[in-house]
């Protein structure tokens, strides 16, 4: 029999949403705050010319640099004061996540609940600002010595005071952007620093869409090609929409106790476990891994004589690990599939896991509770994130496989697909959430005017 929130969350509808005041006041909010976000990432970096800064983006296109831009809504191309977008935070955050699961110290931090959940994140925080100043200083010196090796002065004042400036503007922006993700999580709807990398992803798309279909008025793209992605994309997403939302639920059960009419019930529960357990993280740290290399050698190429012997390997390296190419899609899917496993086991401890099931009385009907319960964990878990590595490889291969029979750059890769996807659908939850309780509100409001009737 179906539940009273069962039944309320079936019959939400857009009527109830005109009478919730408060989820309309926290929608505007968030909109305002993401279009400060996009006028932000037109405002340029101080002492920069930017006049020049499209050929440096050509000439390092599909190294790191395309990837960060991605993310940052095209501020790295354009070099705007939060051209390092939150990119530096959320690194921080994955090696903060990784030393809890591995430092001794961390670990006890992250099971002090709320306390330690806020020193945790003030270790992000601090790892962000020492990731945005040694990301800017790179940064700022790539391009004084971009204007040197090819003749185009991209800095209009080139010297220690522009790093300097250039560091402080790039770590104010950053954090700006920080400050602005907190206000919309806690005054808006839906997380904020995911949602500021998802509108950064989606601006992109209407510049798409125009060069997509100007190239087939033009003749230059066929019409099948353009239906051919536009079928990928939605395909992409339907499918990706089934798989995060896919669990694996194991009955846990609890021992007999007395209920409150004095009858002895036994309690059962689930837990779920995601069949993509890592989430975005893998296709993330393979991509960087993968690039880097590629981003390294484009920027040394440029100052390399071109009859020494080291120039034909840089050009040879450009040239197998460039994007679309056999190997390095073959090393993308390799490292998505080691990234998997390997961020599964941190994330998720079967040990402790068993621990907390054994110290509350629950056990998985058939398992021995302690080391066993563990083994079967993580028995489940490995079967399962082979099937959440074949999916997350599928998501980011088949993108690239057409952009390299295609030759179209598309706006959407595998990783920015699943953070556009993912976080639509949260921020889609959240919202029902909010006019499940206007409804609960209504209902508790007609109940108590009732009672006085009477």
């Amino acid at each position: 029999m179906a539940s009273r929130a069962d039944n309320l969350a079936s019959n939400l509808s857009l009527a109830n949403f005109g009478k919730a005041t408060e989820l309309k006041q926290r929608i505007w909010f968030t909109v305002g705050a993401l279009v400060v976000f996009r006028f932000l990432s037109f405002v340029p970096l101080p002492g920069v010319n930017p006049l020049v800064l499209e050929t440096l983006y050509d000439q390092t296109r599909g190294g790191i640099l395309d990837l960060f831009n991605t993310f940052s809504g095209g501020s790295l191309q354009r070099m705007s004061l939060i051209a390092l977008g939150v990119m530096p935070y959320i690194t921080s955050s994955i090696v903060v996540q990784l030393a809890a699961a591995l430092h001794p110290s961390l670990m006890a931090l992250k099971k002090e609940g709320e306390a330690g959940r806020k020193k945790l994140n003030q270790y992000t925080r601090y790892g962000a600002v020492l990731l945005c100043a040694i990301q800017g200083w790179f940064l700022a010196t790539g391009l004084e010595a971009y204007g040197a090796s090819s003749g185009l002065q991209a800095v209009i004042n080139p010297g220690l005071l522009f790093k300097i400036t250039a560091v402080i503007n790039l770590i104010g922006g950053t954090m700006f952007l920080l400050w602005l993700g907190e206000q919309i999580t806690s005054r808006g709807i839906g997380n904020g620093v995911s949602l500021i990398i998802m509108a950064g992803i989606i601006a992109q798309f209407p510049t798409f869409a125009a060069n997509l279909f100007e190239g087939g008025r033009t003749g230059s793209v066929s019409m099948f090609v353009i239906v051919a992605i536009i079928a990928v994309i939605v395909g992409l997403v339907i499918f990706i929409c089934f798989v995060e939302r896919a669990q694996r639920r194991l009955l846990i059960q609890y021992p007999k106790r007395a209920s409150a009419k004095g009858m002895m019930q036994a309690d059962r529960s689930h837990l779920p476990l995601k069949l993509n357990t890592a989430g975005v993280i893998p296709p993330i740290f393979a991509s960087s891994l993968l690039v880097l290399p590629l981003t390294i050698t484009q920027f040394a190429g440029n100052s390399l004589n071109t009859d020494s012997m080291f120039y034909s390997v840089v050009q040879t390296l450009n040239q197998y690990l460039g994007r679309g190419q056999p190997l390095h899609m073959a090393l993308y899917a390799l490292g998505i599939i080691f990234f998997c496993f390997f961020y599964t086991s941190v994330v998720f401890n079967p040990e402790e896991t068993a621990e907390n099931l054994k110290k509350n009385g629950g056990f998985i009907p058939g398992i021995r509770p302690g080391k066993n319960t563990e083994k079967y964990l993580d028995y489940v878990l490995d079967r399962i994130t082979v099937i959440g590595a074949l999916y997350l490889t599928l998501v980011c291969v088949t993108p690239e496989f057409l952009v390299n029979e295609t030759g179209i750059q598309l706006f959407l890769g595998g990783t920015s697909l699943l953070i556009v996807v993912n976080v639509t659908v949260d921020t889609i939850s959240q919202i029902q959430s909010h006019l499940l309780a206007h409804q609960y509100g209504d209902l508790i409001k007609k109940a108590k005017l009732k009672g006085r009737l009477r």
